[in-house]
């Protein structure tokens, strides 16, 4: 097409379409890329406000969960103290043995026996061989009910130290002579399960004697 041959009317004509082609081609190449990553900043500005206006509503209660968390954490603490959550074995039998000095009892054996996983903790038994005065093996029972660690005794036996066999010694020693009883028993403590999944299963270690 001539442009020279186009009168004024259809040149200008044909300058308005080639101007509004050119808008259009501009304003889906140009503008409407624009204008879409506009509104979807808009969009994750005003999603960003709703989350802050959220959130915000929860800063008065941040003291409150602070100091229940503190108050959780000394929970834990605590019961970690009572079912540790690793076989301290040897810190449990110098715990034991302390005590036994304290209240005047002379410990004669620890024999450990299997370990008996359960599904949250397991229980390691120790069987234990003492003597000493009559009162001061009933000082030693009370003190191991009061320390801080759960410790569990059963199959008490006690005999006198003339017939130490009535409480199935293993030996026979040479008692003081203000010793009056024997005693064996069963000390179990607990652990609660560690990470490790074989350490439930592992086994104790061999008898110590003093």
């Amino acid at each position: 097409m001539n442009l020279g041959e186009l009168t004024g009317i259809k040149l200008l004509g044909v300058l308005v379409l080639v101007a509004v082609m050119g808008t259009g081609a501009l304003y889906y190449t140009v503008y409407k890329s624009q204008s879409d990553q506009n509104e979807a900043a808009r969009t994750k500005l005003q999603a960003k406000r709703r989350e802050n206006a959220e959130l915000e509503a929860y800063r008065p209660k941040l003291a409150d969960i602070e100091r229940q968390l503190a108050s959780l954490k000394q929970q834990l603490d605590i019961e970690r103290r009572i079912v540790p959550d690793e076989k301290e074995v040897d810190n449990f039998m110098r715990m034991v043995s302390g005590e036994a000095r304290k209240a005047g009892v002379e410990i004669r054996r620890y024999t450990a026996r299997p370990y008996v996983a359960k599904e949250f903790y397991t229980e390691v038994p120790f069987e234990v061989e003492l003597d000493g005065p009559y009162y001061s093996m009933l000082g030693f029972f009370d003190r191991l009910g009061k320390v801080e660690r759960i410790v569990n005794v059963s199959n008490l036996l006690v005999a006198s130290t003339h017939k130490p066999a009535d409480a199935k010694t293993k030996h026979v020693y040479q008692y003081a002579p203000s010793e009056s009883v024997v005693a064996t028993c069963m000390t179990t403590t607990y652990f609660s399960h560690d990470l490790d999944p074989a350490g439930p299963a592992s086994q104790p270690k061999p008898a110590v004697k003093k």
